[in-house]
């Protein structure tokens, strides 16, 4: 069983993952690295798999996928998920209840391991933008996660300096969960990591079902005394 939601300090920021979190764009990443895939007659791989092995971001997983030829993959992919991902993005469960309650208990920011403009196009066209005080992807920071480069440069944004106060960060994988502890954050989990070796493997400070639930859990700390459990 995850430790239970309730044992989470009450946040001075709440900064967010997006793929899998708070959105499903898994058809246009799929499509973008089956386009490269087939590029260099490599097999493709069915979305399960894409959901299953896509962690780290391009800048580090590509040069030992497609070795000294890995910016012309890059070009091939990129070119393929610009021409479909706002179409086939959906908001996941929950996501715009749990951003509705967040925001009445901290400031909020995301870091993602898409590409920087891609996430901020995709921020954009859900009317989401303006609820985040930053929009961190790859290849905005020095280093991508599990570093915690992105997420100290989220938290500047949002006026909390690095350990000076509690701050959550909500994923879905266990890279996510190393994420968070490297920058000195709960690592929260949203959803049972089914596509990453489980809860157990994803070793969180807390885990929520979905965005309802979370939402739920948040709406809670923000009507409680500031040190009243949920």
């Amino acid at each position: 069983m995850p430790p239970a939601p309730g044992a989470l300090p009450r946040p001075a920021a709440i900064l967010w993952d997006w793929d899998n979190t708070l959105v499903d764009g898994w058809a246009a990443i799929a499509a973008g690295l089956n386009a490269a895939f087939r590029a260099f007659g490599l097999p493709g791989w069915s979305l399960e798999e894409v959901r299953a092995r896509v962690r780290r971001s391009l800048r580090e997983s590509f040069p030992e996928i497609f070795g000294p030829d890995w910016e012309r993959a890059r070009e091939i992919f990129y070119a393929e998920v610009r021409a479909r991902h706002l179409a086939v993005l959906r908001p996941m469960p929950g996501a715009e209840a749990a951003l509705r309650a967040a925001a009445l208990l901290a400031p909020q920011g995301v870091v993602s391991n898409k590409q920087g403009p891609l996430l901020r196009a995709e921020a954009a066209h859900l009317g989401w933008a303006d609820r985040f005080r930053a929009l961190v992807g790859a290849g905005d920071a020095a280093a991508d996660k599990p570093d915690p480069a992105p997420l100290r440069m989220a938290l500047a944004a949002c006026g909390v300096a690095p350990g000076s106060a509690p701050v959550w960060y909500v994923g879905d994988t266990a890279l996510d969960m190393q994420a968070a502890r490297a920058a000195g954050c709960a690592a929260v989990l949203l959803g049972a990591a089914e596509h990453d070796g489980g809860i157990g493997n994803a070793a969180p400070d807390a885990a929520f079902a979905d965005g309802h639930a979370l939402a739920a859990h948040l709406l809670c700390l923000a009507k409680s005394a500031p040190h009243r459990h949920c």
